[in-house]
């Protein structure tokens, strides 16, 4: 109870209402609020405050999370290391959604016809590594690079090349400086934010960065660019993407991210081992 308790109290502060909640938890918004409310009678505290059309956590439920975020977390894991894992339990798997599009969309409707009960979710990196070591997905595929002390195995399956999508015209040059204004994903994600010295030193320099991968291929689709993608969403830009420009030296990393008992799980270990062998040609 204790821990259905801190659990919900941990998505509430990153989903902001009861309804996010509810859905992510399969329960009903009233279960949420009662789980809330034995976690206050629990405590003796107050945990929650109206706060428009939201939920504001209280400077007490601050204080709580920040103490025993990361051991619920960890614990959620452990318990997930526990579980049976049959053939017919689904098995979440947490994956980039320019990964999913650009090289994973075949593997997948293949591997589907021999394990029918794959869950795919689709997130930025931050969010699959938290879902992953939380034991939310069993397995994370994602893109760029990955922080320090993330607590989890990781495999290299590539290194992906940037290239720059043109538009009509060469737009936002400044012939003086020999810089270029390009259009880019969000360089304030963590895991992009080291994209940000490199690009500089190529003399490009972000006029636009934006969240979505399928506005930037909708933008260069248009001719409006030059747009900066990476290798694996080149087919998605129809005819402009032959003519893109190799970015030398410019790529991210593509990882497998895993707890570390997963692999002794045969399920996992099986899945781990195919999407390398589909990766492996594109890495050599």
């Amino acid at each position: 109870m204790l821990l259905e308790g801190l659990e919900t109290l941990c998505l509430l502060a990153s989903e902001g209402t009861m309804a996010k909640v509810a859905s992510r938890l399969y329960i009903s918004q009233s279960a949420v609020s009662k789980r809330i409310a034995q976690l206050e009678q629990r405590l003796g505290k107050k945990l929650v405050e109206p706060d428009g059309r939201q939920i504001r956590l209280t400077p007490q439920a601050q204080e709580l999370l920040a103490r025993v975020a990361p051991s619920l977390a960890e614990m959620k894991g452990v318990l997930a290391d526990s579980q049976t894992l049959t053939d017919l339990t689904p098995l979440p798997v947490a994956c980039s959604e320019t990964l999913l599009a650009g090289y994973l969309a075949r593997f997948m409707h293949d591997y589907l016809r021999q394990d029918p009960h794959l869950a795919l979710s689709t997130h930025h990196t931050p969010v699959i590594l938290a879902r992953v070591r939380s034991g939310d997905a069993l397995l994370g595929i994602c893109a760029g690079r990955l922080p320090p002390g993330h607590g989890l195995e990781a495999k290299l399956l590539l290194e992906e090349p940037f290239y720059l999508v043109e538009g009509d015209q060469r737009e936002g040059e400044n012939a003086d400086q020999g810089l270029r204004q390009i259009l880019t994903m969000d360089l304030d994600n963590p895991s992009n934010r080291y994209l940000r010295e490199p690009l500089a030193a190529l003399g490009l320099i972000p006029a636009m960065e934006l969240d979505s991968y399928l506005a930037l291929i909708e933008l260069a689709k248009a001719g409006i660019g030059p747009v900066l993608l990476p290798a694996g969403l080149l087919a998605l830009v129809g005819a402009q993407g032959p003519q893109a420009r190799p970015l030398a030296g410019l790529a991210r990393p593509l990882h497998l991210v895993y707890r570390p008992n997963s692999l002794k799980r045969a399920r996992i270990a099986q899945l781990v081992q195919a999407l390398q062998a589909h990766f492996q040609p594109l890495a050599s």
